[in-house]
């Protein structure tokens, strides 16, 4: 008799499994098959532990069926200041991924209501935010001041792109920007903080919502930890820097689960838009 026992294979997807198809939860240790995480939206059934997950699915998630319309879908990642092995480095990762960049634009419904989404996504660079990354939710918050809609914007990210130098750092100011005039413009903006929302966009875009939304368990903050402690020399307190952390300490507004993510948007568009 094996140590480990497994949840009992329900669909005909299970009958030919095999130890690739099970997933160890990083919170509870449960194992589960990847069916199960899948159609949970990423989430674990025992402990409500949230994987990454990509930007496909997330519009899946929120969006009305068929309503999704990609933005600039051939805006690509480039190497403004000639970083040696960075041109290799992007072939190899849209190779791997499948996108084109560590973030998807488009514009949505949300129960008939339009809005426009932008989903930074983690397997792309970390999430970082390039110069391309910047001019795209740049857009999409254009595209929403001008169609007089609300912006989502979900992030997940490791912080600003070090080989782009300045211009990453440059990306910050330019997305704040145009919030600015959003806002201006009296129309809302919804920010969503999923696991690790970090560095650059942290400090930027990602904390000046009308409204700011976490996934449970996420971290959020601009240097890590371990970074923190080393530079404070100071014991951090439990929990620090996740959500539930820095909902205590009035950074966001709300920690809202997958599955009534939905729902809640379409509360606050009711509301404010």
């Amino acid at each position: 008799m094996g140590i480990f026992s497994k949840p009992k294979l329900k669909s005909s997807e299970r009958r030919d499994s095999n130890e690739g198809d099970w997933i160890k939860c990083p919170s509870c240790s449960e194992m589960h098959h990847h069916v199960d995480i899948k159609s949970n939206f990423e989430v674990c059934p025992k402990c409500s532990h949230h994987f990454l997950l990509g930007g496909k699915e997330r519009v899946a998630l929120i969006a009305d069926d068929g309503s999704f319309e990609e933005l600039n879908a051939n805006t690509k990642a480039i190497n403004p200041l000639d970083f040696k092995g960075y041109d290799d480095k992007l072939i190899m990762l849209k190779s791997k991924t499948q996108l084109d960049e560590g973030v998807l634009t488009g514009k949505i419904k949300i129960n008939g209501k339009p809005a426009v989404i932008a989903i930074m996504d983690f397997k792309f660079f970390a999430g970082s935010m390039g110069s391309v990354v910047g001019e795209k939710l740049t857009r999409a918050i254009e595209a929403a001041t001008a169609d007089k809609c609300p912006i989502i914007i979900f992030s997940a990210s490791s912080g600003a792109r070090m080989q782009e130098g300045m211009f990453s750092l440059m990306q910050m100011a330019k997305t704040c920007s145009a919030l600015a005039r959003h806002s201006e413009a009296k129309l809302p903006y919804f920010s969503i903080m999923t696991h690790p929302t970090t560095g650059g966009v942290t400090a930027s875009f990602a904390t000046v919502g009308d409204l700011n939304f976490a996934e449970p368990g996420c971290m959020i903050g601009f240097a890590g930890p371990r970074v923190v402690k080393e530079t404070t020399h100071q014991n951090l307190p439990p929990g620090f820097q996740t959500a539930e952390f820095m909902l205590e300490h009035g950074l966001i507004d709300a920690i809202v689960t997958r599955h009534n993510l939905k729902k809640k948007l379409a509360q606050a568009m009711n509301y404010l838009a």
